[in-house]
């Protein structure tokens, strides 16, 4: 049992009816929003009166109509554990660029509120300024996240997010060494059914166009292995994770996505979720323009030993 101090606050969490949801009772609103909890337990969310439609309690079965606001209020938990530090490694007046450890998310989601990069990074600064993130890598992987300290520069970031003038490098350890020395992923990427999350990503022949640039920085053949350098063309959830496997050559340590760039049919012991850790993946480097100066920025980040060539030194301290 954790100690008080473990403890977060809660958090509530709200959902605007759109017409599409227009005539869903609550709970059955709910059973399709949140599939991993089942319907018995949000029945006894709004039995105990946590959720509420436009501010009153509620009825399992009533009817809902668009625009109407839900909310439910999650009493306090204990979070799962996940590192606390992270490294500053660059700083302007209006930029941020941090490297994270893998096991710690970006954001708030799932079982995490506050054991977050986000979380970590607004404590050193003032409401003022509030960095945001421009862009999130995957719990389990290392490296390089973007973030804005001001309005400003999270407009002009993001537009070059959405226009593919921001350039990321990213590292990776692969099965397998029987590939190109150079090879390109363009498998498409879409939603596919997964049980009690509803959808995860994976590759799908209806999905969004998708590029991935690999070249080949090493082959280990006495593990069968391959250090790749991976630059990253389009942003798909997981892509790089997705793309790999579907080319035959899934991540070393990947609980979850095997060839052919779709989940695991037959998982040892519980259902492994897209936000498990154990893959080798590191964002090693990113290239954007200033947001005031226009002037270029290329900042990298050391990858972990196992994904470091011989020549490659020690990392810079994290705080």
């Amino acid at each position: 049992m954790g100690n008080k101090s473990d403890v977060n606050d809660g958090w509530t969490y709200y959902d605007r009816i759109r017409p599409e949801d227009e005539g869903k009772t609550v709970v059955s609103f709910y059973a399709k929003r949140y599939p991993h909890t089942k319907e018995a337990e949000w029945r006894g969310h709004i039995h105990s009166e946590a959720i509420t439609l436009d501010g009153n309690p509620t009825e399992a079965e009533a009817i809902l109509a668009t625009g109407q606001e839900l909310a439910y209020k999650r009493a306090p938990w204990i979070e799962p554990e996940a590192p606390s530090s992270y490294a500053v490694l660059y700083e302007d007046e209006c930029i941020l660029v941090v490297a994270k450890p893998s096991g710690l998310p970006v954001l708030p989601g799932g079982n995490f509120l506050d054991r977050t990069l986000l979380s970590l990074v607004r404590r050193r600064y003032s409401s003022e300024t509030s960095p945001a993130p421009i862009h999130r890598i995957g719990r389990g992987t290392s490296g390089i996240v973007l973030f804005a300290k001001s309005t400003h520069a999270k407009r002009v970031l993001s537009e070059d997010f959405f226009h593919g003038r921001i350039n990321k490098v990213y590292r990776t350890l692969a099965q397998g060494t029987e590939m190109a020395d150079t090879f390109v992923v363009k498998t498409p990427i879409g939603r596919i059914p997964y049980p009690e999350i509803g959808y995860l990503y994976a590759a799908a022949p209806e999905g969004k166009p998708s590029r991935t640039e690999c070249r080949v920085l090493q082959r280990k053949e006495e593990k069968k292995v391959s250090l790749i350098h991976i630059d990253l063309i389009t942003g798909r959830p997981h892509q790089i994770r997705i793309h790999l496997a579907s080319a035959g050559h899934p991540l070393v340590g990947d609980p979850l996505y095997q060839k052919g760039g779709i989940p695991r049919s037959n998982p040892p012991d519980r259902l492994p979720l897209p936000g498990d850790c154990g893959y080798h993946l590191h964002a090693h480097s990113i290239t954007f323009a200033q947001p005031k100066t226009a002037t270029r920025v290329t900042v990298s980040c050391l990858p972990p030993p196992c994904l470091r060539l011989p020549t490659e030194g020690s990392p810079k301290a994290a705080i």
